[in-house]
């Protein structure tokens, strides 16, 4: 059997218990997986780096070709940059990815909920580009080009195919933005009529789309975002299945692909065994499915599929941390799944 080199980044706050507790999980499932820890965030100035995202962590996921990560801490109004958007941006990771869909056992005000949100993940007013034009004010330019438009449309119709999923919906502000938002829409319908035109597609003005999800989220299937549209979009999907702590996200480009809990470091409970841990194991069922296709190994793909089934299994027979209204800690929730993975 193949044993395929993992980057582990544990994160911060809550992040080493909740990567623990998927490394456990993994390793019961006997996923064809070693790691290696490399670190970013607070926990790597804490060791003495000179930046919250050191080069030997960028190598050595370049290296191997996949990480995986916990929650990062990012002050909000000032301090240090996003190490997520650093990450991103260093090693081109431009397509997002993050499923939401209704769980077993867990009850929200929505059911059948299946939404895959894709987002482009390295323009948009995420990067970054922001000047002071004089005292009181200051403009955050919003980039947009017709390459990075290109390839995450092409992406999202891509993934539509070989996930066998039926609508795209493209989510915009074009009546407004004519030109940036218009060049996004306007890349997305040239893939869908000249290479997929199988697969239904449909525009959406973004405040029409927010409404329309909260009204009855079935009427989509994958949405097709802008950077700052897909963020908003994605938690607020998560929302309507239970929040953050149950959805998963990776983060893929060409050659390199990362998958993270997509929710906070929560220093608060740091420490205490109160963390879930659900969404970085749903992360690294992500992760070997993403092996699977990529490097063509099943045995991957049979213990991501395994990993899935233990865990739907646990969160149906009531098996719940605490933020799910259940009992269990970060360490005994792993365990409940461990205990469901041979059936």
């Amino acid at each position: 059997m193949t044993t395929h080199t993992v980057v582990m980044i544990p994160g911060d706050g809550i992040g080493p218990e909740v990567t623990d507790a998927a490394k456990m999980v993994l390793e019961a499932a006997e996923a064809p997986v070693s790691f290696i820890d490399r670190h970013a965030g607070v926990a790597a100035l804490d060791r003495g780096a000179d930046d919250v995202l050191p080069q030997d962590t960028v190598e050595a996921v370049r290296e191997h070709g996949i990480a995986l990560k916990g929650p990062c801490t990012t002050p909000v109004g000032g301090g240090f940059s996003s190490v997520n958007v650093a990450l991103r941006k260093k090693l081109n990771l431009y397509a997002a990815v993050r499923p939401v869909r209704s769980l077993p056992g867990v009850k929200t005000r929505y059911e059948n909920v299946d939404l895959v949100i894709v987002r482009e993940n390295t323009e948009g007013l995420y990067s970054g580009i922001e000047n002071l034009i004089t005292e009181g004010v200051i403009v955050s330019m919003k980039v947009a080009t017709r390459e990075a438009c290109e390839r995450i449309a092409r992406f999202t119709f891509r993934y539509a195919t070989h996930r066998e999923r039926k609508k795209v919906a493209a989510f915009h502000k074009a009546n407004i933005m004519k030109l940036g938002d218009g060049l996004f829409i306007d890349e997305a319908r040239k893939i869908h009529e000249k290479d997929y035109p199988n697969i239904k597609y449909e525009e959406v003005i973004i405040d029409a789309a927010l409404m329309r999800i909260v009204q009855d989220p079935t009427q989509f299937d994958i949405l097709l975002c802008e950077n700052l549209y897909g963020d908003i979009v994605s938690d607020l999907c998560a929302g309507l299945v239970g929040g953050l702590g149950v959805t998963p996200g990776a983060n893929i480009g060409d050659k390199d692909a990362v998958f993270e809990a997509v929710h906070g470091s929560a220093p608060d409970i740091a420490g205490q065994n109160l963390a879930n841990p659900l969404a970085i194991i749903m992360s690294a069922s992500m992760m070997l499915n993403h092996i699977s296709a990529t490097r063509q190994d099943d045995s991957a793909g049979a213990a991501g599929v395994k990993i899935k089934d233990a865990y739907n299994k646990a969160l149906e027979d009531g098996q719940k941390t605490r933020d799910l209204g259940g009992e269990l800690g970060t360490r005994e929730f792993a365990e409940a799944i461990i205990d469901r993975l041979n059936g």
